[in-house]
């Protein structure tokens, strides 16, 4: 996980695409601008599209790593990209 400091945190393992975009967003409404989420997520179609969804949304990924157990750990900025 990265040493980045976040202000909420999502797993979203338990849910499938294209579920998994729409909760990610539900927690980043509530985040005020500039404020950081992690979101625990799966390969495959989650770490596909999640990152992607929110740069076109104009969030900006800050970091992704990869688990041991093949899940990922992404780190978004609320509306990072709109500044």
């Amino acid at each position: 996980m990265s040493n980045i400091a976040t202000d909420a945190s999502i797993d979203i393992t338990d849910v499938v695409c294209p579920i998994t975009f729409v909760k990610v967003k539900v927690a980043l409404e509530d985040l005020k601008d500039g404020q950081k989420l992690a979101v625990h997520l799966n390969e495959g179609e989650p770490i596909e599209n999640v990152p992607r969804s929110l740069k076109n949304e104009g969030h900006k990924v800050l970091s992704v790593s990869r688990n041991d157990d093949g899940t990922y750990d992404l780190i978004v900025e609320k509306g990072g990209l709109s500044a």
